[in-house]
C-alpha cells in the first residue's frame, strides 16, 4: 500500500466538515486509530484507487446511501460493504429498514443530506439517527479504507472500530460477492 497515512485528527483539511466534527467528538481512544491520506481526486473511485495505491479491494469499503420508502415517507440509511461485494438492497437492506421499497438515493439528495462529495461519502459523520448497516466482512478486516467525505483523501481505520460508529449495525450477509 502506497498511502501516506497521517493521524486524521491532525488533518481536518483532508476531511469533509461533518467527518472532521464526528472524529473530534468520537468517544474514547478509538479516534486516535483513524488515519487519513491525501489521494488524487481523479482516482477516488474504488477500482482506480485500489489499482493505483496498491490497496487490495477486500480492504477497501464502499459506503452507499439508501432511500427507504414506506407509506409515502422516505428515510435514509447507509450501507458499508467491501469493494468485492454489493449491498443486497432489495433483500436484506429493505427488510432490515422495514421499507416497502429501497434503492440507492438520488446523488443530489445524498450529497445534500450528508454534506459530503460524490465519491467520498463515508459512514463517519452521517446525520444523526441514520442507520449504518455494515457487512460483517468489513468488521473482520484488520483495517479498512473508506471515504473521508471528499474525493481528495481516504480514511483508514481498524475494521472492528467500524462497529462503534453511531447507528452502526453489523449484519452477516448484508452483501453478496460481485463475481
Amino acid at each position: 500500500m502506497n498511502l501516506d497515512l497521517q493521524p486524521a485528527l491532525s488533518h481536518p483539511e483532508l476531511l469533509a466538515k461533518p467527518v472532521a466534527a464526528a472524529l473530534a467528538e468520537w468517544p474514547g481512544e478509538g479516534r486516535h486509530e483513524i488515519e487519513v491520506a491525501a489521494i488524487d481526486p481523479d482516482l477516488a473511485d474504488t477500482a482506480a484507487f485500489c489499482e493505483h495505491y496498491g490497496v487490495p479491494p477486500e480492504e477497501s469499503a464502499n459506503c452507499v446511501v439508501i432511500a427507504a420508502r414506506r407509506g409515502g415517507e422516505t428515510s435514509y440509511a447507509a450501507c458499508l460493504v467491501t469493494a468485492v461485494t454489493r449491498a443486497d438492497v432489495n433483500g436484506v437492506v429493505r427488510r432490515r429498514l422495514g421499507a416497502r421499497k429501497a434503492s440507492f438515493a438520488p446523488v443530489d439528495d445524498a450529497l445534500a443530506a450528508t454534506g459530503m462529495e460524490y465519491g467520498g461519502i463515508t459512514p463517519v459523520g452521517l446525520p444523526a439517527g441514520w442507520p449504518v448497516l455494515v457487512d460483517a466482512a468489513v468488521v473482520r478486516q484488520p483495517h479498512v479504507i473508506i471515504g473521508s467525505g471528499i474525493r481528495g483523501s481516504k480514511l483508514r481505520m481498524p475494521g472492528p472500530l467500524v462497529a462503534a460508529l453511531p447507528g452502526a449495525e453489523v449484519i452477516e450477509g448484508l452483501a453478496t460477492p460481485t463475481t
